[in-house]
Order: structure tokens, then C-alpha cells, then sequence
């Protein structure tokens, strides 16, 4: 077990941890959070010992393999493939060993390292190592590129990616959905249900430490604090505590008497959709929880549009792309005042194109765009946080959109996204990720848009401001189109989801929960999702019986082929493990034929594994298709 026995930790003049105790179990599951500043990241680089305590001391790490997920990649000529299985530092100890002791000749010594390799599965390396760029929404071809072909976001799902590579007793990854789309959040999920270790994580995906976590560790008041169960448990658990506080009683009222007012206002929606279904009980939760959420510093609203527009915004048979290249076709929608539209789609669909032609900022390359005479659109993107003039203050940015506003009343509304005092009249550039996505977010609020189109909002937020944000959306009277990772968001912001796929935009009949299971199922699986419910009618269910036969036909192909190659390799193995059962083999002079044929042997072994893997595989498409 690791015990941080009364731990003292300074961050230059503010005190972030003072006596803190607490005691993490072998195999234990936890979310470390905090409000941002509090000390999360800080309180990791004590566990990787990048960092000293002021007093106390840590104990039980001393022969703990700790895997963890850098922050930051240097741009490298080594491959992403490559770049990966080098986590595992014994593995690339031993094959750089190896290529050493061929190249001077040495082939007993190397006979010795290629039997150690088979040992820890070296000779899959390439193939786990692909598999993990895949699970995290990857290229085909992503494996054999130079690590400073991708841009910062991906290298940091590199990083993603190298960490869970590494062999490791306990697994730190700081905020590692980040940079990941709703699918590749979903994988990551799977993967880490299955992590044997001890894991340590800092999220601010509620839904995501749902369903990995199993222990919350709070830092509240320079205090370790920890919760059993997961966040929702930790939501109820810490509302029950604060409800208590009279000092915050009145606070807590005027909270449930807001989320109250949003019950009532779509509980007329709740038969429309599984969605609004959905989305009524999540309020309905909300309320018996607010007082989890009393002492946010987040407090803000978007305030009625003056004028608005019905349609606001039209789509009508347009083809989006770039270039003359085509990414969607047949798109037609219609954003009308109240409608709340929640994008699902695999990475690459082309999600954000369609954002991006929504708003003016990719020309349409045939079909029709037409705009409300008082449509007035909120964007928001990651590329809004590169805009911003990191010279100027939060303040300064809201007075060069509104020159004639007073201050005071920009102050007052700042104060609302938490700043206040110097925060809101420094130069942004030392802001945090975090501080950056709140003031473009700020900005947006600020204009008083009918239409927010936003891409990926939550990114860098932590989940006080996400609740913030949530509460705000809820009160929005304006219209909603958003993409994000975030499920909880999803979940509370949308009433309607659309399907963004093969091509297409089209309406997704079914709730978060069904794509949800969609998208894990199709990890070994290769069916299609079906935006709506198929009707079971007998000519239907004839043509389906074709379809299955036809998917079956090539899939029978395959299995057969793979069995041809599954035999070879097998006969091949076969004789090779006959041929180093000769005893004279392990003469002076056969050196170099000994350790070619133990080399050969592992890459056969490794070749069966993944031959019987793939036949698996294929079997269970088969079975699953015939009982489709």
C-alpha cells in the first residue's frame, strides 16, 4: 500500500497541502479533484518525485512500477509505433541490447536475449502498440509516421498511449480525455476497467470516473479527503455533509429553486424522446445534489437575445468539405429558437466541418446556407483559446466587443467565471488551460448569442465550471448545437442527438446509453450503427437474411484462409523446435545458427498468437452475425 503520512506541500507563497494523510490500497481505483490550483498535479509530481514535500513523507512506492502520462511530447523523427513500445523500458533495454550484440556477433549472447524477449511478449510489440494507436481514434498509417508529423493534441494521445504501454504497478494520467473524442473516451474507458493496477487519475469527465473509478480523493481546505464510491456517490455523499452547514442554507434554497424552475420548464418535453426522458431525470437528480455545488465560484446565466429569428439558420441539400473534397452530403437541418441538438460521430466524420460550415467558416461547395435576419451565432472551439491576445486582460477582451459597456458591469460579470481582483485585470498569457477556455467561453456568453454552436466547450474546464456551464444551458432560451466528449453534458444539454456518419447527418433515434453501446461493441465487431429501428416486416426480414449471407460469404473466405496460414506457421514451428532439439545445435561453431532459429522461433510464436487471435475474432463476427 502507499501512505502519504502528513504531507506539508508549498507552491511558492500558497500552501496547497498541510498535515494531509491518506492511505491508498494495492488495486484501489481512484479520481483525485479539486478545484483547479488546489494541488492535483502538484500532489503527482510528488508520487513521480519530480517534487519534494515541505514535511511528512510518502511511503510504499519503493518498488512500485509507475507508469504515468506526460503532459508534453518534443517533436522526433522516431516513429509513433516505435514511440509507444519504448514505454516499456525493459523491453527497448533488451532490443537495443540485442541489435547490439548481432551487429558485433555475439549470437550465443543474443540466443539469450531473444529467449528473455519471448519471456515479456516482446515479439508482439508492434502489434499492442498498434492496437493502442487504434483504440485512440489513430490512422491506419499513424504508426510508421515520424512523431512530429501530429500536431499538439495528438501527440499528446501519444503520450496517452506510450503510458499504458509501460508495464506498471500503479498508473497516474492526468486529465487523459482531454484531447479524446466521445469514441476514443469510450475505449479508454474499456481499457481501464480491465487495468490490473493501481490507478490514480485526474478527470473532470464525471461520467468517465463513473465508470473507471470506484474512490474519490478530494482536495479540499490543504486536506486529503476520500470518498468511497464514484463521483456521483462522492456528489451525494458531500451534499449531505454541506446540506448540514447552516451557514450555507440560504445559498442551497435559492440553488434547488433554480434547478426546480428548469423541472418544470421541460417536463412537458419528457415524452418526446428517450433524450428528454433522460435528461428530466438527470434534473430531477440535480436538485437533491445542489448543495454539493454551493460553494462554486462559477456563477452565471446567458442572458435573453433581443431579437431573434425562426428559422435561424438553414441547411438545404449541402455538400461540406474542404477544397473541392467532399465530407458530407444531403445535409439538411434547421436550427429554430429552443432546439438543442447533441452531435454523436466517429473521429474523422466529420463533425466539425459540419460546425464549421454551420457558422460561415467553411464555404459550402454546393447547396444552399441561409441565415435568419437576427441570427446572432456564439462559436466556440479550441482554436477560439489560440485567438486570444494574450497581452490583454480578461477585461480589456469584453471591452473591445463592447466599447460602450461599463466597467463595473464587465467586473461584475467576469466575477461570475471566477475573475476577480487581479484575474480579471492581468495580461491572460501565465492563464492556465483552464482560465483560457473560461474567458473565450466568457466572450461568447457576453455577446448574447441566439444560437450557440459549440465544438468541444468542456475541454480544460474542471467539473465545477462544467456544473456551472450545465445550469447555465439549461436556462438558455436560444438554440444548441454541440459536440462533446463530455456525456454528462450530452446528457443535460440536448434533447436531440444527430448522427454524423458515412457521410451523412442524420437524426439518432435512440439515447446516449445505446451509441454508448454501440460504439464499445464495435471494438470487435464490424457492423454499421443503424441511426433508427429496423422494421421487422417478413420482406425486411428476408432481405436482412441475404445481407447476413452475403456479410458471411467473405468472413467464410477469411476463416478459411486464415486457417491455411495458422497451418504453415504451425508446420513451420514444428520443425524448427525439432531442429533445436539436436544436441549438437549447442556446439562452439553453431553459434550463429542457434540464435537464428530461437530468433525465428519467437517471431513464429508470435505469428500463431496473432493468427489464433484473429481466427477468434473472426468466429465471433460469424456467431454474432448469424444470431444478428
Amino acid at each position: 500500500m502507499i501512505i502519504l503520512r502528513d504531507i506539508a506541500l508549498r507552491r511558492g507563497a500558497k500552501q496547497l497541502l498541510h498535515d494531509a494523510n491518506v492511505t491508498i490500497q494495492p488495486g484501489q481505483r481512484l479520481a483525485l479533484i479539486g478545484a483547479n490550483g488546489s494541488g492535483k498535479s502538484s500532489l503527482f509530481s510528488l508520487l513521480l518525485g519530480e517534487l519534494g514535500a515541505d514535511n511528512g513523507a510518502i511511503e510504499g512506492m519503493g518498488n512500485l512500477r509507475l507508469a504515468h502520462m506526460a503532459q508534453e511530447v518534443h517533436a522526433s523523427t522516431v516513429a509513433a509505433g516505435e514511440y509507444i513500445w519504448r514505454g516499456d523500458l525493459q523491453l527497448a533495454l533488451k532490443r537495443d541490447q540485442l541489435q547490439r550484440l548481432e551487429s558485433d556477433g555475439e549470437f550465443d549472447k543474443a540466443a539469450v536475449i531473444h529467449s528473455e524477449l519471448e519471456a515479456i511478449d516482446g515479439y508482439s510489440a508492434e502489434r499492442r502498440a498498434e492496437r493502442l494507436l487504434q483504440g485512440l481514434g489513430f490512422a491506419d498509417d499513424a504508426p510508421g509516421r515520424p512523431v512530429s508529423d501530429f500536431s499538439g493534441g495528438w501527440r499528446i494521445r501519444l503520450n496517452l498511449a506510450r503510458a499504458l504501454m509501460t508495464p506498471s504497478d500503479i498508473l497516474l494520467l492526468d486529465e487523459p480525455t482531454n484531447h479524446l473524442d466521445l469514441d476514443a473516451t469510450l475505449w479508454l474507458q474499456q481499457w481501464l476497467q480491465q487495468y490490473p493496477g493501481t490507478l490514480l487519475m485526474i478527470s473532470h469527465d464525471r461520467d468517465f470516473i463513473d465508470a473507471t473509478c470506484e474512490r474519490i480523493l478530494h482536495i479540499e481546505q490543504q486536506q486529503l479527503f476520500t470518498y468511497k464510491g464514484n463521483y456521483s456517490d462522492f456528489e451525494a455523499q458531500r451534499a449531505e455533509r454541506l446540506a448540514n452547514q447552516q451557514a450555507s442554507y440560504d445559498k442551497q434554497q435559492r440553488r434547488v429553486a433554480e434547478i426546480d424552475d428548469f423541472v418544470r420548464r421541460f417536463r412537458y418535453k419528457a415524452t418526446k424522446a428517450k433524450q428528454a426522458q433522460s435528461r428530466l431525470k438527470e434534473l430531477e437528480r440535480m436538485q437533491t445534489l445542489a448543495p454539493a455545488h454551493m460553494d462554486s465560484p462559477f456563477d452565471f446565466s446567458f442572458l435573453p437575445p433581443a431579437r431573434s429569428s425562426d428559422p435561424l439558420l438553414r441547411l438545404d441539400e449541402a455538400v461540406l468539405g474542404y477544397c473541392g473534397s467532399q465530407i458530407l452530403a444531403q445535409v439538411n437541418l434547421q436550427l429554430r429558437p429552443g432546439s438543442r441538438y447533441g452531435l454523436l460521430g466517429k473521429n474523422g466524420a466529420g463533425k466539425s466541418t459540419l460546425l464549421k460550415s454551420l457558422v460561415g467558416d467553411l464555404p459550402l461547395l454546393a447547396g444552399e446556407r441561409s441565415l435568419g435576419e437576427h441570427c446572432s451565432i456564439g462559436y466556440f472551439d479550441q482554436q477560439q483559446l489560440e485567438a486570444l491576445d494574450m497581452d490583454a486582460s480578461a477585461v480589456l477582451h469584453l471591452q473591445r466587443l463592447s466599447p460602450e459597456a461599463r466597467e463595473q458591469d464587465i467586473l461584475n460579470f467576469l466575477g461570475g467565471f471566477n475573475f476577480r481582483g487581479d484575474a480579471a485585470n492581468t495580461p491572460v498569457a501565465p492563464f492556465s488551460g483552464g482560465e483560457k477556455a473560461r474567458l473565450a467561453l466568457a466572450m461568447v456568453v457576453w455577446q448574447k448569442p441566439n444560437l450557440l454552436v459549440l465544438d468541444e466547450p468542456t475541454n480544460h474546464l474542471d467539473l465545477e465550471m462544467r456544473h456551472a456551464m450545465e445550469v447555465a444551458l439549461q436556462a438558455y432560451e436560444g438554440a444548441l448545437i454541440l459536440v462533446s466528449h463530455d456525456r454528462h453534458m450530452l446528457r443535460n444539454s440536448a434533447e436531440e442527438l444527430l448522427l454524423v456518419h458515412d457521410g451523412r447527418v442524420e437524426e439518432y433515434r435512440e439515447d446516449l446509453e445505446g451509441y454508448e453501446r454501440w460504439i464499445l461493441s464495435s471494438y470487435r465487431q464490424t457492423d454499421k450503427p443503424t441511426p433508427q429501428s429496423a422494421d421487422n416486416s417478413r420482406k425486411e426480414k428476408r432481405q436482412h437474411a441475404a445481407t447476413q449471407r452475403e456479410k458471411l460469404r467473405p468472413l467464410t473466405r477469411e476463416l478459411e484462409r486464415n486457417e491455411t496460414e495458422m497451418a504453415k506457421v504451425e508446420g513451420k514451428l514444428a520443425e524448427i523446435q525439432q531442429r533445436l532439439g539436436d544436441s549438437e545445435l549447442y556446439s562452439e561453431g553453431r553459434r550463429v545458427e542457434l540464435a537464428q532459429l530461437v530468433k525465428s522461433e519467437g517471431e513464429l510464436k508470435a505469428a500463431a498468437e496473432q493468427l489464433e487471435e484473429k481466427w477468434l475474432e473472426l468466429q465471433q463476427t460469424m456467431e454474432d452475425l448469424q444470431n444478428a
